[in-house]
C-alpha cells in the first residue's frame, strides 16, 4: 500500500530505473491518492530525473540511458499532465521558446512548456540547436510578447547573448521580455547578458513569464 510520499520517492526511482511502465502506474497511483499533479512532476518524476543528471555526470550513465529515463519522465507527465490546473486567459500570450544552437539537450525545455501552457501561455516551441537569428524572426513573425532560453551546457551561454544583441541591433528590444534558463545559466548571468529574467525551473519560469507580461 502506497502512502503519498512512497509513491513520489517510487516514481523518482522508476525515472532513474528506466522502468517507463513502472513511471506511468506509479503516476496514476499518485493521482488516486491525491497527490498534487504539480508535486508529482517536480518532486518525483523531475526529482528521479535529477539523480540521473549526476549519475551522466558521474559517467555512471551515458546516453542511451539518459533516453531512457527521459522516456520514462515523459510518460509519467503525460499520464498527470491533464491533471494539471490550466488557467483559462480571454486572449493567450505567445512565448517563443527552445535550447539555443549547440545544444540538443530538451528535457528542461519541455518540462518549462507544460508549465508555461497550463498557465494559460500559447508556446511556439522551436525545439533544440536553434539558431539565435530563428529566436528573432519567429518571435517577429508570430508577435510574441516573450522569448524562452534554454542550454544545459557553459559552451552555448553565449549564444543567449547573441538573441539579445540581435533585438538591440535592429531597434526592437523594447517589444520583447527576454528569460533564461539552465543547469549552468544563472541570475548573474541573466543580468550580464542584458537578459529580463532568469528561471530555475518549469514552475518558475511560468510564474515568471506571468510577472513579465504584466510589466508590458
Amino acid at each position: 500500500m502506497h502512502d503519498k510520499e512512497t509513491v513520489l520517492g517510487d516514481m523518482a526511482r522508476a525515472v532513474v530505473d528506466m522502468d517507463e511502465a513502472g513511471a506511468v502506474r506509479l503516476a496514476e497511483t499518485s493521482i488516486e491518492l491525491g497527490v498534487d499533479a504539480y508535486t508529482g512532476i517536480n518532486d518525483g518524476l523531475v526529482k528521479g530525473m535529477n539523480v540521473v543528471g549526476e549519475k551522466y555526470d558521474n559517467e555512471e550513465y551515458f546516453i542511451p540511458e539518459l533516453l531512457l529515463c527521459s522516456d520514462a519522465m515523459t510518460a509519467g507527465i503525460e499520464v498527470l499532465r491533464p491533471h494539471l490546473p490550466v488557467k483559462e486567459q480571454a486572449v493567450k500570450e505567445k512565448i517563443v521558446i527552445g535550447v539555443i544552437q549547440g545544444d540538443t539537450h530538451d528535457i528542461g525545455k519541455n518540462l518549462v512548456k507544460i508549465m508555461l501552457e497550463t498557465s494559460g501561455f500559447e508556446v511556439i516551441d522551436l525545439g533544440r540547436d536553434v539558431a539565435p537569428r530563428t529566436f528573432v524572426d519567429t518571435a517577429v513573425e508570430v508577435d510574441a510578447r516573450l522569448i524562452g532560453l534554454s542550454t544545459l551546457m557553459t559552451t552555448t551561454m553565449g549564444r543567449m547573448e547573441e538573441v539579445i544583441q540581435i533585438l538591440e541591433d535592429e531597434g526592437i528590444r523594447d517589444r520583447f521580455r527576454v528569460m533564461v534558463g539552465g543547469e549552468p545559466v544563472s541570475r548573474g548571468f541573466a543580468e550580464r547578458i542584458g537578459a529580463d529574467a532568469y528561471a530555475l525551473n518549469g514552475t518558475e519560469a511560468a510564474r515568471t513569464a506571468l510577472e513579465l507580461v504584466a510589466t508590458f
